[in-house]
């Protein structure tokens, strides 16, 4: 029943033409069960004639959140517990309408459930699980001695390791934080005992691992849902109705399925969509698959423009920097502390910093790209000039040359080197660090990194990888051959 209304739900707009409208910007997490969700909403807006912009795997709960709210993007898939918990921080809410209700001021809604509870819980291997006699996570706190290996959003969660450890009184003596795909490999290799997981994970059954029960009933549901602004009522009707047509539409048994068809079975979370699209709703969805030449071509070209960009700005910028740190004694140490502080920001949170201001995408990322940048170049002008022998210049000053004339043909030159070395740094870094921009939707090789992690793709990290650290030996050169023409 629940198929044949969808069914004339999406029948009812497949006719419906919106394409000079604004695309709807759909986002999704790091994860493959949120990468596919995305995926379904994408094609199935785009069956319906709806122009849909897709950011995959974004990052974690706030990172889409705050893109949410900042109407950086439009639609993503969110769990009730995660809501609940961990962005209202809040107890007590037991369905949907008292749900939407705590998410009215924030402009936001949620679809019902789509049919499915993607809870967290607890795993370890079988076998080590029988030989210590475990069953539950209770029975965990005779055993301090295991090795605790959790997802970092799981460990920083209000509804993660922070309140589990006081509600089972749980004292381990090691707790490493990594990402959650790679946990699965730590667990393999026995280099971690108990790793969180999601309920429908298809390496559950894969591995053969223990779920360990939450007798405690710490875990609340996590019903997966999406998350909507609510001004698409008026600027885009039809997107809400074509979503609620997904509700109560994938069984738990469905989605574990999806996940494993692209964890285990290597076809692309599009494909997978696609499939799922045409025997739930009848309609075919053109997937165009890149070939490994394409990827590298994009990939390419989106981390030459943000290094190139940010790098540009940065030198414009740091030099005038350098140059008025070494000239005006009562604001030298500012610029330098400045700077220097600039740099002590972790890269992922500077990012998530940009979001309220530039949104996602390339700006934003250019912008962390271009702060990053200014340090080596405002350091490096700044000690070319001052290192200057001071017989050469009180002999420039002795002849009665003009402050400009004496920068522009002295000292300018004579530190060149030093100047040119700190843009070689900055551009060495800057090549690695924009990989982690793909995190907020900037692209570049850190897209096919992530997806090589979420994968356990060994083949897809090095199409990043790899790339990454041939230009950073290029732009290395190609800094060498300039210095080395222009000081000739």
């Amino acid at each position: 029943m629940k198929k044949i209304i969808s069914t004339a739900i999406f029948s009812l707009f497949f006719l419906i033409d919106v394409k000079g409208q604004e695309p709807i910007k759909i986002g999704s997490k790091l994860f493959t069960e949120s990468v596919i969700l995305g995926e379904v909403s994408s094609q199935l807006l785009e069956a319906n004639g709806i122009n849909t912009e897709y950011y995959k795997q974004l990052g974690g709960t706030r990172i889409l959140w705050n893109a949410l709210l900042e109407a950086e993007i439009d639609v993503y898939p969110e769990y009730t517990g995660t809501i609940i918990q961990e962005i209202l921080q809040e107890e007590g809410i037991r369905t949907i309408e008292t749900l939407n209700e705590m998410l009215k001021p924030f402009g936001v809604q949620a679809t019902q459930p789509l049919g499915f509870n993607n809870t967290y819980a607890l795993g370890m291997n079988s076998e080590v699980a029988e030989g210590l006699g475990l069953d539950s996570i209770s029975d965990l706190v005779n055993h301090p001695e295991l090795v605790f290996g959790f997802s970092n959003e799981f460990i920083d969660r209000n509804d993660g390791w922070k309140r589990l450890r006081q509600m089972y009184n749980l004292t381990p003596n090691s707790v490493t934080g990594l990402d959650h795909d790679l946990a699965y490999r730590g667990l393999e290799a026995q280099i971690i005992d108990v790793i969180d997981l999601y309920s429908t994970d298809a390496e559950i059954d894969y591995y053969g691992l223990k779920v360990l029960k939450d007798d405690l009933n710490f875990f609340p549901e996590y019903n997966a849902v999406f998350l909507y602004r609510t001004d698409l009522f008026e600027r885009s009707p039809k997107v809400i109705p074509i979503l609620k047509s997904l509700e109560g539409l994938i069984s738990e048994a469905e989605m574990v399925a999806m996940n494993a068809a692209v964890k285990l079975d290597g076809n692309s979370d599009a494909i997978v969509a696609a499939e799922f699209l045409n025997k739930s709703f009848n309609v075919s969805s053109e997937v165009i698959e890149e070939t490994i030449w394409d990827r590298l071509l994009k990939n390419t070209w989106g981390h030459l423009y943000l290094v190139g960009i940010s790098l540009g700005l940065a030198i414009i910028i740091a030099i005038p920097l350098g140059i008025a740190a070494s000239k005006l004694q009562k604001i030298e140490s500012m610029i330098i502390g400045f700077v220097g502080i600039l740099q002590t920001i972790p890269s992922l949170a500077l990012l998530v910093f940009m979001i309220p201001l530039l949104g996602i995408g390339s700006v934003p990322a250019m912008a962390a790209l271009f702060l990053y940048s200014l340090l080596p170049i405002v350091r490096n002008t700044h000690a070319g000039i001052k290192n200057i022998p001071e017989p050469m210049m009180e002999s420039a000053y002795a002849l009665g040359l003009p402050n400009s004339v004496i920068l522009k043909k002295i000292e300018l030159p004579i530190a060149f080197p030093t100047i040119l070395a700190g843009i070689k740094t900055s551009a060495v870094i800057n090549v690695g660090t924009a990989t982690l921009g793909a995190l907020i939707g900037a692209g570049g090789y850190g897209q096919p990194i992530l997806t090589g992690i979420r994968l356990d793709s060994t083949a897809l990290i090095l199409e990043g990888a790899i790339p990454a650290a041939i230009l950073a030996l290029l732009v290395q050169g190609f800094f060498d051959l300039v210095e080395k023409r222009l000081t000739s």
